[in-house]
């Protein structure tokens, strides 16, 4: 019992599904109506089977086939599978004598067998190894307002070649400029202006012919001509504020032979601009209607000769082509177009975006950064997807959690291993020996995975199949232990004509006492119903119950065009859930940044983020000024964009997850109520403060301090000088102290001894006469 019957029968047990037996409610009629009903169901080939019974009982669970005596051997209920075609095994370096058989996906061919609705799923792994070859090919604006780019990058090849040498040791390097269409209004078309378009331009008065794409270096390994070559080149003018970049990025990529580019390399495109590009349509501005073709148009002179013939080329066809070619593109852009340029990176499959210095001199530190962000993701694309097949991934990264909906990878290191499990289900059958296929491939990876598909739609037992049998009374086709009769015949047997109708046993044609033959919509012949044909749609069943139109609708489109009607309820294809099949399950649009589900704070709910956080919003949650951990997670932000520090600075992933807009000031102002105050501890134990606010337009502002406030240390010489002076100090202000404890003391006794000797004198003074005679008297007595 395969799996999805079991769910089906346990479902209707607990009462989640209505327990109606789709198989028996389908009134198949032949082997191959049963197997497309649902996947669970199965034919019973068995000719004395059911004959007794009415003639959709054939349809039915295999295990209730069985019990009612069908044996094994004539059961038709094939499933899906799939086999290994081509499995060598995955790589660990990309250089060296083995750089041709690098092997980078696991397995490279399968064959899969699908039965409609029955979902089969196998696993795909993808290293990227370490040491792979790169091509870089370097596009710039030479539009006259680069010129001080031009200037910085003079000698852009030797510098980046050291650099690029630490990340692989096979690295080739080319260049090629570009300016606009040489036609009006997107140039000066006057006579004066056609061999120096900034005739007249007082700030630079000369300057080359206007050229649309211009191929200057073939990829070489050789980085002093890539100096040569740039130290070459002046700039160029045009009219109008967009360039045609566009033009020479789809030249870069298809024109694969003049450029060079390798098959065994990872394909890197500078595109440094410092303004927007003209898009597909533009071009009828200038009279050319014709849209551009996707194909090679460089001269013996490697110049694009169908920049005034056709129209720009749309970012559809430029996806197109960069995926086909595996080519990454790196936008490097001015900081003032790299909001524009950053959605572009949504629309072209395989792109990022940097921001370039006004002068370009950050462009080396640009391309690292761009390349180590390219290569810690894998993202899986898929090629010639069969219109009627469906496909679910879950992948799995470095944590080791099943993450359902997503097909990519972030946070990579070189030669870290990733899986992901895709799940393929098929909604139909195509016509007879009908072979389909598609492809898997990362983005900007040469290696893939081709997928070879075989339906299994037919029944083994219909290569038996007997016209005009006798056990059809020679008016049928005998398939499958059933007869197909002859037009105007019926019966199991084809044993009656049409026009046979016996009032006695109406009531077989009734599903229930009471109720119309027929449900209405069909006529009783022979004792069975015949359904009649609706404009509609089909309708169909033992007593024409059901029909494939009465199913909910979503903006008007039966089951959201997600599913199939089945007698009034919509069965939804895989990956779609809901009564009208419109809540889908893929949860890719909710993966934040960081790979989290609406950055944890919500659940996805058909696709979009449902924010649970309080105070969180944004398409994946990602806005949440007054969520707990605001502060911390601005803060690796505000870490690794202002000192290149931090935990995203180690993964350089810093780039890919910080694209809020950050001020620094000299002063905070922590007075707006609107705005989250956060302050945290440097590893020097400075102290760095910053605001968190959401503007009306949705864009996140970090406004932070230039630098971090530290106390500054003391100088040594300093301290002890200031400790030695304070002793001194004390010691002086004690002796000071003590000294005028002593005078005050000494004069407190020399005033008690002034006063002792005053009263002396004065007690001499006041002796009398009579006193002086007796004292005589005294003295004479005892002299004698």
């Amino acid at each position: 019992m395969n799996f999805v019957t079991i769910y089906t029968l346990i479902n209707c047990m607990f009462g989640h599904l209505l327990c109606l037996n789709v198989c028996t409610s389908g009134s198949a009629t032949s082997c191959e109506e049963c197997l497309l009903i649902h996947p669970s169901c199965a034919w019973c080939a068995q000719e004395d089977f059911g004959q007794a019974r009415t003639l959709n009982s054939r349809c039915d669970f295999s295990q209730n086939l069985q019990k009612r005596g069908c044996d094994d051997p004539f059961i038709e209920n094939p499933r899906s599978g799939s086999s290994l075609l081509r499995s060598k095994p995955l790589s660990s370096k990309g250089s060296g004598v083995t750089q041709y058989d690098v092997i980078q996906i696991y397995p490279q061919k399968i064959s899969l067998s699908l039965r409609p609705g029955d979902q089969t799923s196998f696993e795909v792994q993808v290293r990227p190894v370490e040491d792979y070859p790169v091509d870089l090919y370097y596009l710039m604006d030479l539009s006259l307002s680069m010129k001080d780019d031009l200037d910085t990058i003079r000698n852009l090849g030797t510098k980046l070649a050291e650099e690029m040498r630490k990340l692989t040791s096979n690295f080739r390097l080319g260049f090629g400029s570009f300016v606009d269409k040489n036609i009006s209004p997107f140039s000066y078309t006057a006579p004066k202006y056609q061999d120096n378009p900034c005739n007249g331009y007082k700030l630079f008065p000369n300057c080359v012919p206007t050229f649309g794409f211009r191929h200057l270096l073939s990829l070489t390994d050789k980085v002093d001509r890539f100096n040569e070559e740039v130290q070459k080149q002046l700039v160029s003018r045009n009219r109008d504020a967009p360039e045609g970049g566009f033009d020479a990025i789809l030249q870069a990529a298809v024109c694969k032979e003049k450029i060079g580019w390798r098959k065994e390399a990872y394909h890197l495109l500078v595109f440094a601009t410092d303004d927007v590009p003209h898009l597909a349509l533009d071009g009828k501005l200038g009279g050319l209607v014709h849209p551009h073709d996707g194909q090679c148009h460089l001269n013996d002179k490697n110049e694009y000769s169908a920049a005034n013939m056709m129209d720009y080329p749309s970012l559809a066809l430029l996806g197109e082509k960069l995926a086909e070619n595996n080519i990454f593109l790196i936008f490097a852009v001015t900081k003032r177009h790299y909001v524009l340029y950053k959605n572009l990176t949504a629309l072209i499959p395989g792109t990022t975006v940097e921001i370039l210095d006004q002068d370009s001199k950050n462009i080396i530190q640009l391309i690292v950064n761009a390349y180590n962000n390219i290569r810690s993701k894998v993202e899986l694309s898929v090629w010639d997807h069969p219109e009627d097949l469906n496909l679910a991934f879950t992948a799995t990264c470095q944590d080791g959690q099943p993450l359902t909906g997503l097909r990519k990878c972030a946070d990579l290191k070189i030669g870290d291993t990733v899986s992901f499990n895709i799940t393929v289900d098929a909604r139909g059958c195509p016509p007879k020996g009908t072979r389909k296929g598609f492809i898997i491939r990362p983005v900007g990876f040469k290696d893939r995975l081709e997928v070879s598909v075989d339906y299994r739609c037919d029944c083994s037992c219909t290569y038996y199949t007997k016209s005009n049998s006798s056990r059809c009374n020679s008016a049928g086709t005998y398939s499958c232990g059933m007869c197909h009769c002859e037009p105007g015949y019926l019966g199991a047997r084809c044993e009656c004509e049409e026009g046979e109708v016996d009032h006695q046993h109406l009531s077989a044609c009734r599903e229930a006492e009471g109720k119309q033959v027929c449900s209405g919509r069909g006529e009783c012949s022979c004792n069975q119903c015949l359904c009649y044909e609706s404009e509609f749609g089909k309708i169909y069943g033992t007593f024409c119950e059901c029909d494939d139109f009465s199913c909910a609708r979503h903006k008007g489109i039966l089951c959201s065009g997600h599913g199939e009607c089945h007698c009034g309820e919509c069965k939804c294809h895989a990956g779609y859930i809901g009564d009208n099949c419109n809540c889908s399950t893929e949860t890719a649009s909710c993966a934040s940044d960081d790979g989290k589900i609406c950055s944890g704070r919500g659940s996805c709910v058909c696709g979009r983020c449902q924010c649970t956080e309080p105070g969180a919003f944004g398409d994946t949650c990602e806005k949440c000024p007054t969520c707990p951990d605001a502060c911390g997670t601005k803060r690796e932000c505000i870490e690794c964009r202002l000192f290149n520090t931090g935990r995203l600075a180690d993964n350089q992933t810093c780039q890919r997850m910080c694209k809020d807009e950050i001020i620094t000031v000299e002063t905070l102002k922590t007075d707006d109520s609107n705005t989250v105050q956060c302050v945290y501890k440097t590893e020097n134990d400075c102290v760095m403060k910053f605001t968190y606010s959401e503007h009306a337009n949705g864009q996140s502002v970090l406004t932070a301090l230039k630098e971090p406030e530290c106390a500054v240390a003391p100088n040594a010489m300093t301290v002890l000088l200031a400790v030695v002076g304070s002793i001194l100090l004390m010691g002086i202000v004690l002796l000071a102290i003590w000294k005028l404890v002593i005078t005050i003391h000494d004069r407190r006794e020399f005033a008690r001894f002034q006063s002792a000797r005053s009263r002396a004198r004065y007690e001499m003074v006041r002796f009398d006469p009579s006193t002086a005679l007796r004292l005589i008297q005294m003295i004479e007595i005892i002299y004698l």
